[in-house]
């Protein structure tokens, strides 16, 4: 039996997967990975990391980040609790959707996830108080390769569904993509 369906979006190879939930008097079950059938939309790395993250307050931003060659990852991003509105941005250049974004709510009710495969820039709002998300990544953090753009690039035009009530410095000082910015390349 099958523990996740796969859905497609708008930009190739981006999918997010509603995962089979399993509940009764004691409680409930969801598997948050399975690589045999996550292998089947692109997965075929072992798991390098797993990070977990809390944000206290709704309206949190925590993003766009992505690591570049050799450190690219693949991600597959799950709310655990409360509600985030996740948001990835296709960065690879010869790709039809690029510079394009997608969003969708993930959050403990509906037991879906957003796998993000490399070449994408990732963020998300947290859209209720006290959200905990759970990161599975195919590469290891890399600070020498890690990047990452503006939240407000006006080249994205990123949709975010609430006012942004906390931005970390380091979010804020990011770069809003120059005319010199080529994607990334895998």
């Amino acid at each position: 039996m099958n523990a996740f369906t796969i859905h497609s979006t708008s930009i190739d190879g981006l999918k997010y997967i509603t995962r089979k939930h399993h509940g009764d008097s004691r409680g409930s079950f969801s598997r948050l990975f399975c690589a045999a059938e996550l292998t089947e939309i692109g997965w075929t790395k072992p798991v390098a990391q797993i990070n977990h993250s809390y944000s206290k307050h709704r309206g949190t931003i925590r993003g766009l980040h992505y690591q570049i060659p050799p450190y690219a990852e693949d991600k597959l991003v799950t709310c655990i609790k409360g509600a985030i509105w996740d948001v990835a941005v296709d960065l690879r250049p010869a790709s039809t959707t690029y510079l394009q974004w997608f969003g969708i709510e993930l959050s403990e009710e509906n037991h879906q996830s957003l796998y993000i495969p490399k070449g994408f820039a990732h963020g998300f709002q947290t859209l209720s108080n006290e959200v905990e998300m759970i990161y599975c990544h195919s590469a290891p953090y890399s600070p020498k390769h890690e990047c990452g753009l503006r939240i407000d690039d006006p080249k994205l035009a990123i949709q975010w569904p609430l006012e942004i009530s906390q931005l970390s410095e380091r979010d804020q000082n990011l770069p809003v993509i120059s005319p010199s910015f080529n994607g990334v390349s895998l």
